[in-house]
């Protein structure tokens, strides 16, 4: 892509002879997501398979506080007998959520707190919302394109040109991205490939930047019972830290 002074780049000039982008996938692009989730599925099948025989009704996504309790609940009788089931149970379902970006893994990292404590809890989260977050850029990579120029196309005009003007401190500006409200995490995830992020770049800038906000998550997450509602998660103090975080790794 061509980039000179303070010119639109290839994809605005695109955009703005297109205004209204639609979504179409080849063959080929859709086989290759659904292989993704077949493999997923057989993931899941496995971890089942190897379960002792009971009533797993209560295995669901969770999507309010209620759930999550009787999720935790649950999930803490299998824990210590069935560790490693549970941990690559979770760690699928979390992959899965990020790379198709599905919404709710907020409960999910609350979930990693109330069930392996705030230390192993961060780890687990930080791990696996990095690996989805990556799964996530090569899947855009090899078929995101028509699907985020028709969900945000003025959103990728603006990130291409601030990730053009900022080619020599790009880190700084990933990092800040992450610990900030700028853009959505599930834009950048999306995004980044197609503006042409660097994937070490994009690695390092997750990975170090969600641990502030997994932190705060994962500790709120011992503590499920006390929690009226997720925005308890973010109150003033911790949304002013993490911006504060942003802006001086911005500097």
């Amino acid at each position: 892509m061509e980039r000179e002074g303070g010119e639109s780049t290839t994809i605005g000039v695109a955009l703005a002879k297109s205004p209204s982008p639609t979504c179409n996938l080849s063959f080929l692009e859709v086989m290759t997501a659904s292989g993704v989730v077949l493999g997923f599925l057989v993931g899941l099948v496995c971890v089942y398979l190897t379960m002792p025989q009971s009533d797993y009704s209560f295995l669901k996504l969770p999507r309010n506080l209620e759930d999550l309790q009787i999720l935790r609940d649950n999930l803490e009788i299998y824990t210590s007998d069935y560790t490693v089931q549970v941990l690559f149970g979770y760690c699928l379902v979390y992959i899965f959520m990020q790379t198709f970006m599905i919404p709710g893994t907020v409960f999910m990292s609350l979930l990693a707190g109330a069930l392996f404590g705030v230390y192993k809890g961060m780890a687990l989260v930080v791990s696996t919302a990095t690996a989805g977050a990556s799964s996530c850029y090569f899947l855009s990579k090899l078929i995101g394109r028509p699907l985020i120029l028709s969900l945000w196309p003025d959103k990728l005009v603006f990130f291409q040109e601030q990730v053009a003007r900022r080619k020599d401190r790009l880190l700084n500006y990933m990092l800040f991205l992450r610990l900030t409200p700028t853009l959505p995490n599930t834009f950048i995830n999306v995004a980044s490939p197609i503006v042409d992020v660097p994937y070490h770049i994009f690695f390092l800038a997750t990975f170090i930047g969600l641990i502030p906000a997994a932190f705060v998550t994962v500790r709120a997450g011992i503590a499920l019972g006390e929690l009226q509602s997720i925005g308890d998660l973010y109150d003033f103090s911790s949304m002013a830290t993490l911006f504060l975080i942003g802006v001086l790794s911005n500097v």
